[in-house]
């Protein structure tokens, strides 16, 4: 038997947009493991982008930001007869950077308010919507970001919208404990080469120099948040619930290391000796 026991599980995976997404990567691990991925995409339009990747696999329409759509989504999977669910990944996010990057005072209501529907708010209503066919010690996992203290110039508005993401997992975890053991957590991931991160402005500056920021100098890869996501789903990780689990090779922890210092200190801003 396998070490994470996942084997006949049936878990719903949604966000899947390409071979580079973090819920594709999630799926592989899981089909691997012997579970049953139902997955939902976004729109027709993606489920046919995917008719490759995703042959001869249960796949469902859900798009997040239409009213109603979660709820839709749960009887389409009661009615295929999928329940009881095991496990569930939101790996959803959306950001309106069409208009290329501006200061976060400058931050349009109708982009926010966008953001925070598809990104954060879903998941209140997913899980309300899937609560009737959830298992009883079920596992509720969606893909947050390293550190909700950092204020990214670039990131904008999607730092306070993840930082709701990942109040909502402890209040849903809360919320769910009156009568049932189902656990929902966050994995809050460093930066990761995706297409959803590619369209962040300025996005490939920010990844190289996080990279230098790990002990190890080298970015994380897609399968080790996968991985956490995983365990998380697995009952190996029952005691684990309304957490954040940061997955970031050290990178929130180096913030004097040598060599950033040495490559930020210009000659001519070099620190001055204590009594000199």
């Amino acid at each position: 038997m396998s070490f994470l026991r996942l084997a006949g599980k049936t878990v719903l995976v949604m966000g899947v947009a390409n071979r580079k997404s973090v819920a594709w990567a999630v799926a592989q691990g899981l089909e691997a493991e012997g579970a049953k991925v139902l997955y939902s995409v976004r729109s027709e339009a993606r489920r046919q982008s995917l008719a490759t990747l995703l042959a001869g696999r249960a796949v469902f329409l859900c798009d997040v930001e239409k009213d109603g759509a979660c709820q839709e989504l749960a009887t389409a999977i009661a009615a295929g007869g999928h329940g009881p669910i095991d496990g569930v990944v939101h790996s959803i996010a959306f950001a309106n950077y069409s208009e290329g990057f501006k200061a976060f005072h400058e931050t349009k209501r109708a982009d926010f308010l966008q953001a925070t529907a598809i990104s954060a708010f879903s998941l209140v209503e997913l899980s309300r919507a899937l609560k009737p066919l959830l298992s009883k010690e079920a596992s509720v996992v969606t893909i947050g970001i390293s550190s909700l203290q950092v204020t990214p110039d670039n990131y904008g508005y999607m730092g306070p919208v993840k930082a709701a993401l990942d109040s909502c997992s402890r209040f849903l975890a809360k919320s769910f404990s009156a009568d049932t053991a189902v656990r929902f957590n966050v994995v809050g991931a460093g930066p990761l080469k995706t297409s959803a991160s590619a369209g962040i402005p300025g996005y490939l500056e920010s990844y190289l120099y996080a990279e230098k920021m790990t002990f190890r100098k080298k970015n994380l890869d897609t399968r080790e948040v996968a991985d956490t996501v995983l365990f998380l789903l697995s009952p190996r990780s029952s005691g684990i619930n309304g957490t954040t689990l940061v997955v970031d090779a050290g990178l929130g922890s180096n913030y004097f290391d040598q060599e950033i210092i040495r490559l930020a200190m210009r000659p001519d801003h070099r620190p001055v000796a204590p009594g000199a």
